[in-house]
């Protein structure tokens, strides 16, 4: 017996809160958490290099194996909550606590693409934001709760733990609505990283844009002289764009998806170029924040559904969005970011605004490719 589709929103709904509500604690509060228990700054990159590295590994792994079956997606959730156990036990040792997070990496990189193909299977993709948002919400309102009430670096793992619960509990409920066992689709095209080159290399060089922004935000504003309380304004308000955006985005959605993508990539230009034209006006970064709501939200939902439209192989092409943004344009953007922080600190987000661009004729290559080759 299938379960109601009308119960459908609403567990979507709760994972995607619990599990971002986790992404959030892992990288706002434990790296606090490492510093307190002697780590060095080598050993706390190393710890947040892992997660990225497995999520650009996986999808080959799962091009090989031909599927993201229900069965794997089950495991990883169990891999969840057993890795942030294992937090606990080898916090102590490095190496031990570095192997945890390689399977907590792992585990997280195959969850989110199996619950966002579930979610356009069976949800019209104009609905898709006012289900995503919750994780948004999640998210911040995880940051302000433990931003208050924290008081030991352990508790944090705690809430890690509990949280990573909770996402197991929610995506184990979501299994049941996957009546798709077979990977391939009859929409859509084979899967093909080469086809579509220009689409993939441009969307990795948008998140590698973004490295600038997710590492050296804070202490680039706060260089400037703007407080850190209202540092964290700014990144509260710009999460608050992003909830309108999902939520309002939906009639957007129905229109052409590829126009949608270059004019997110376009304002992405635009946002860095305001922060290294006037870094120490804060109008200028409340304008530049707004923009999240193009740039990150619009942006992701736009791309994720035009990899469902474009590709048979739904969740392994999934796979392959995650694991070549954020986890290879993730990593190679904090290291990106780092050194050139480290030199020319003035010139970061200019940098960032030619690699948003270089995205951006990367994303018109791939519309012409697309109109002349079909």
């Amino acid at each position: 017996m299938n379960p109601p589709l009308s119960r459908l929103p609403l567990l979507l709904g709760l994972f995607y809160l619990s599990y971002f509500a986790l992404v959030g604690v892992y990288i706002i509060f434990l790296p606090k958490m490492l510093v307190a228990s002697g780590y060095s700054a080598a050993e706390i990159g190393a710890v947040f290099a892992a997660s990225p590295t497995m999520r650009f590994a996986l999808p080959f792994l799962f091009r090989r194996l031909g599927s993201v079956s229900r069965r794997i997606y089950l495991g990883a959730l169990l891999g969840t909550f057993a890795s942030a156990l294992l937090f606990f036990a080898t916090l102590e040792n490095f190496i031990a606590f570095f192997v945890a997070n390689l399977l907590y990496g792992a585990a997280m990189g195959v969850i989110l693409p199996y619950v966002d193909t579930l979610a356009l299977q069976t949800i019209r993709k104009e609905r898709y934001g006012r289900v995503r948002l919750w994780g948004s919400l999640g998210f911040m309102g995880i940051a302000l709760w433990l931003g208050h009430v924290l008081q030991t670096p352990l508790q944090s793992l705690l809430y890690l733990a509990g949280l990573a619960g909770l996402t197991l509990l929610t995506g184990w409920m979501l299994a049941p609505y996957d009546h798709a066992e077979e990977e391939v689709s009859e929409r859509g095209e084979g899967f093909s990283l080469l086809r579509h080159w220009a689409f993939w290399l441009s969307a990795f060089l948008l998140q590698l844009s973004f490295g600038g922004f997710y590492n050296f935000f804070t202490i680039y504003e706060t260089a400037h002289g703007i407080s850190l309380e209202m540092t964290s304004w700014l990144w509260s308000f710009g999460v608050l764009c992003e909830i309108a955006m999902l939520y309002w985005q939906g009639p957007l959605l129905r229109r052409d998806l590829l126009g949608l993508l270059e004019f997110a990539v376009a304002t992405t230009v635009l946002r860095w170029g305001i922060l290294w034209l006037w870094p120490d006006s804060l109008p200028a970064a409340f304008i530049a924040q707004s923009l999240h709501a193009v740039n990150f939200a619009l942006y992701y939902s736009a791309a994720i559904a035009y990899i469902f439209e474009l590709y048979r192989q739904k969740k392994l092409a999934q796979q392959f969005f995650l694991g070549i943004t954020f986890g290879l344009g993730g990593s190679l953007g904090a290291l990106l970011a780092g050194w050139i922080y480290e030199w020319a600190p003035q010139e970061l987000f200019l940098v960032e605004a030619f690699v948003a661009f270089a995205s951006w004729l990367a994303i018109r290559l791939h519309r012409y490719r697309k109109a002349h080759n079909g």
